[in-house]
């Protein structure tokens, strides 16, 4: 049982000859308390909300009769942007990666508004292909670009052999290790 003393408190006379009564010790009961405690505890850990995980909203195609016409799109129209190592990105427009140019992300929002001013709005669409050598962060901050850029309709794709092929070959003569 949980309790707390309390010494009594030592008084002193009133003069000569007077005798005060010893003051006996207070004894208290915490026991109460410590249940109380405890009570609260469990009650605000079940009452208190979790925090909610953010995810970014996508908008996926709606069905079509044809699944082979469902993913068209004219290649003039298309970017290309393929995120790689040392926060380097390289970019193409239609579908030639032979004709593959380098940028970062300071300049990549530029190519990408340059390139939606040119672009038909209802036939833009860019495609994002980060590299096995790309991080985490830089294919997150892809995303965010997108979002930020307004840019509706983009793709999340994995990197062919040919492209990954003329990256390195891009990264090997810039001397990027």
């Amino acid at each position: 049982m949980a309790q707390m003393d309390v010494p009594s408190g030592g008084g002193h006379k009133k003069g000569p000859g007077v005798k005060k009564g010893k003051k006996l010790s207070t004894r208290v009961d915490l026991t109460p308390m410590v249940d109380l405690g405890f009570l609260l505890i469990t009650f605000f850990i079940f009452t208190t909300t979790m925090s909610q995980p953010t995810a970014m909203k996508l908008f996926l195609p709606k069905d079509v009769d044809k699944p082979e016409e469902q993913n068209k799109v004219k290649a003039s129209a298309v970017l290309t942007i393929i995120p790689s190592k040392n926060d380097q990105i390289y970019y193409y427009e239609g579908d030639d990666p032979s004709k593959l140019q380098t940028s970062n992300f300071k300049a990549v929002r530029d190519v990408i508004l340059d390139k939606e001013r040119r672009t038909d709005p209802k036939d833009f669409v860019v495609v994002l292909k980060p590299t096995q050598d790309a991080s985490y962060k830089n294919t997150v901050d892809i995303l965010d670009e997108m979002k930020i850029d307004n840019v509706r309709r983009f793709a999340l794709v994995d990197v062919s052999p040919a492209e990954y092929k003329f990256v390195t070959l891009t990264e090997t003569a810039n001397g990027i290790k």
